[in-house]
């Protein structure tokens, strides 16, 4: 049968402190945590009782092992996971300084393993059977995980439900150039955009919400998705045009709210909803998963974000 979502890109451990307002270099407890942000979303979905799995990578080591297991718990299909000698599990630390200051340091040298993830390893007849595929901008910042992520594409065509999160990250680039580069060769290949005014400026050199939108159908979309914090969120197809105002919470971490968004925005395009409920349902998951410290086991279940609605 085919996977409902099938995501491609980041996996690792984070490790969150357990106390807010404190520097890291004065923190004395952390939890631990499954993370990464295609795993997350593949959590999310999962939570939704969507049929989900990842590609990608960890090292051959205890926390590679924490991975499998957790992504087994957490019910998402980790058949194509892989370990890589000599690499390192990747390890994220962040600060937690509620309502809006969450930085973040990413343990990922010489590379993560999550990006030597090469063409010859993908099975390409899930990749083009997935009912969505989805991909990160930073799978593109490297080789050979730069390839894979266009190999996939060609493979899969411009099936509908092929989406790109827009997820930039200016530390895992040489500049923003050559993001800017990447990501525009990578939205000939795709049908579905998410990201924020900021991901949108280098995608398509446009941060007001309606232009940008524009711009990525453009290109060729069926959705573009625009995430504008506390303005809410705007979405776009050839016909419609839908915004939705923020759903309000006390905020305890806001890293993990964007993948609970794009894993109930799954939910909701393979329920085949209307477009306005889809980006209501989208927001009140993200903002349960900002009220909370952790990333992917903060993602809510179907039920918890049908009650707040």
């Amino acid at each position: 049968m085919p996977l409902d979502v099938l995501t491609i890109g980041r996996s690792g451990v984070d490790l969150y402190p357990l106390l807010d307002n404190v520097p890291l270099e004065d923190v004395e407890t952390f939890g631990r945590f499954l993370g990464g942000s295609a795993t997350n979303v593949a959590v999310a979905a999962a939570r939704h009782g969507r049929d989900a799995a990842i590609i990608t990578r960890t090292g051959e080591d205890p926390f590679g092992r924490f991975v499998h297991r957790e992504l087994q718990r957490l019910g998402v299909d980790n058949r194509f996971v892989g370990a890589v000698p000599g690499l390192n599990t990747p390890i994220t630390f962040c600060e937690i300084f509620p309502p809006d200051d969450f930085p973040l340091y990413f343990y990922r040298q010489p590379i993560a393993p999550d990006l030597v993830i090469r063409s010859s390893e993908l099975d390409l007849a899930a990749i083009g059977d997935a009912r969505i595929y989805w991909a990160t901008v930073t799978g593109l910042s490297q080789e050979p995980s730069r390839s894979a992520h266009f190999a996939a594409w060609e493979a899969r065509g411009r099936t509908p439900l092929t989406v790109l999160d827009l997820d930039y990250r200016p530390m895992f680039w040489s500049d923003a150039a050559a993001a800017r580069e990447q990501v525009s060769r990578a939205l000939d290949r795709v049908t579905v955009a998410v990201g924020n005014r900021e991901e949108c400026e280098i995608a398509v050199g446009e941060t007001d919400p309606d232009r940008a939108a524009d711009a990525l159908l453009d290109r060729g979309l069926e959705l573009a998705i625009v995430k504008q914090g506390p303005r809410g969120v705007l979405a776009k197809t050839r016909s419609e045009t839908v915004e939705v105002p923020p759903f309000p919470v006390q905020v305890v971490n806001g890293l993990g709210a964007g993948d609970g968004f794009g894993g109930a925005l799954c939910h909701g395009l393979l329920a085949g909803w209307p477009l306005e409920r889809i980006l209501r349902f989208a927001n009140v998951a993200g903002a349960i998963v900002a009220s909370r410290r952790e990333c992917s086991t903060a993602m809510p279940t179907t039920a918890e974000v049908e009650a707040l609605l």
